[in-house]
């Protein structure tokens, strides 16, 4: 009788393992930055870094003016602000998206090709000094009929020359498909990877795209389902993340600009239809952004990094650990939330890892997947520079390859 209820569940055993592969182990960034493609120069990354230090001398003398501004905890502020600083030095972005998109518009096809190759030719140079962001990529315009043709042409503009520079697809590659509003438009966009695959060299599945997710009809279907589940499937394994769209999904919802926001309530039910939909596939999520900018007087830039603080902070309470940055004022309050954020949650996680993993006793009981939980927060935690090995390994007893291990491995 086990025989045959193995054989009885093949099938759907084989399923789930495809359809439900679990992490892919694999740093997921804690921002993407996007810039217009006209604004992209060689050095940009560092730029941007400068700015925010100059933007925290400035606006910030001390860690109590900080934390005033910003509403996080003044102990908080002044734990975490020398690793913020070295971090802005170091590596003040993680994920660089060239825009051709919403950020980018009103140029000629001619301006566009120019404005394409010059930033392009600035990020493989960047690629070649060592000092480009370890995610990039573009975001071209997707598959509406007005722009589809030009999105394919800077699309294939820029893979060209990023292998003629590169010699192959570098590691950290994403494109970014914008305004979807049919799962046509994601197998549409499968079939361009593979005609492009086969145009440039490359191996069968080596392109891969992440979706903005920024319209109604990429959330639910006509018949009620869940769109975005459709167009995760219709990818074939090719989707990598999906990006919520905060300003054209909450438009098209008919919330009025005053009131357009990351956590408008129109932004949570969509983001939550993503979460479900992205559980256990590997596909990364993402917030949005605010378009509160940090800039003008010292009490306007206050007001807008208290904004950002919190909206960060909002989203990695949720299980949001990505979102947008769009100036490089947004740069230190992106890092001194996510790194409060995994500094509190460091001691009890490891503690409770610890007790876990050595089958200790304890106040707490943890189940498999909430242990396997509490490592991906200290993972997520190293990855970003909030946490280092020597300390995690001291308070969880294990060393960083079986924490790294066990927070990837795939439990239930």
């Amino acid at each position: 009788m086990a025989d045959a209820l193995d054989a009885r569940l093949a099938d759907a055993d084989a399923r789930l393992l495809r359809q439900y592969p679990g992490d892919r182990g694999l740093r997921q960034p804690v921002h993407t930055v996007y810039v217009p493609a006209d604004q992209v120069h060689r050095g940009i990354a560092g730029e941007w870094g400068e700015r925010a230090v100059r933007s925290v001398k400035e606006f910030a003398g001390d860690a109590a003016t900080l934390a005033a501004a910003t509403g996080l905890e003044e102990a908080a502020v002044a734990e975490c602000l020398p690793r913020v600083l070295d971090k802005l030095r170091r590596e003040p972005v993680e994920d660089l998206r060239i825009d051709l998109e919403d950020g980018y518009s009103g140029r000629s096809d001619a301006q566009e090709d120019a404005d394409l190759v010059s930033a392009t030719e600035a990020l493989c140079a960047d690629l070649a000094d060592g000092v480009a962001p370890p995610y990039f990529g573009i975001r071209m315009k997707g598959m509406e009929a007005a722009g589809r043709r030009r999105g394919l042409r800077s699309l294939t503009m820029f893979l060209e020359i990023l292998l003629e520079r590169a010699g192959a697809v570098p590691e950290g590659l994403v494109l970014t498909l914008p305004k979807i509003t049919s799962v046509q438009q994601v197998e549409a966009m499968v079939w361009v990877t593979e005609q492009l695959e086969r145009r440039l060299g490359l191996a069968d599945g080596a392109l891969e795209f992440e979706l903005q997710i920024e319209t109604p009809q990429s959330v639910m279907a006509p018949d009620g389902t869940a769109a975005v589940a459709q167009m995760m499937r219709a990818g074939a394994g090719r989707v990598t993340a999906l990006h919520y769209g905060t300003y054209d999904y909450s438009a098209a919802c008919g919330v009025t600009a005053a009131f357009q926001s990351m956590a408008h309530p129109v932004a949570d039910h969509a983001k939550a239809v993503m979460q479900l939909a992205a559980a256990g596939t590997g596909v990364w999520l993402s917030d949005g952004s605010t378009n509160v900018l940090p800039v003008g007087s010292a009490e306007q830039v206050h007001e807008a990094w208290g904004l950002h603080a919190r909206l960060v902070r909002r989203s990695l309470e949720r299980a949001y650990y990505q979102g947008w940055d769009l100036h490089p004022h947004q740069l230190p309050t992106r890092y001194l939330a996510t790194y409060a954020f995994y500094r509190e949650a460091f001691a009890p996680a490891a503690a409770r890892l610890k007790a876990y993993l050595a089958a200790a006793g304890g106040a707490v009981m943890d189940e498999p997947a909430t242990a396997q939980a509490l490592a991906s927060a200290l993972v997520r935690g190293r990855h970003c520079g909030a946490l280092d090995d020597a300390e995690v390994a001291e308070a969880t007893g294990v060393e960083w390859a079986v924490l790294e291990g066990f927070a990837n491995r795939r439990v239930g």
